[in-house]
């Protein structure tokens, strides 16, 4: 099963949160960021339907693969 954190993190003149290299949006305070950063992560953990799902690589290639709806990460929330 995949892991997944969310950093609470200044950002911007605010705070945002993150994940690997991508920041949210900014946030004014960083209680917002946290609330932002709770709700997407719960919204992780919730099935879905499985789908083919397109998307580009780090080197820019599409690749198509199988998402298995069922299949949901462990989601944590730091900061």
């Amino acid at each position: 099963m995949a892991h997944v954190t969310y950093r609470i993190v200044q950002h911007d003149g605010g705070w945002a949160y993150k994940l690997g290299d991508s920041f949210s949006e900014t946030f004014p305070s960083h209680d917002q960021a946290r609330a932002a950063a709770v709700a997407v992560a719960r919204e992780q953990r919730v099935p879905d339907q499985t789908a083919m799902i397109e998307y580009a690589d780090a080197a820019g290639d599409w690749v198509t693969e199988r998402a298995d709806g069922h299949d949901r990460p462990q989601v944590d929330v730091e900061g």
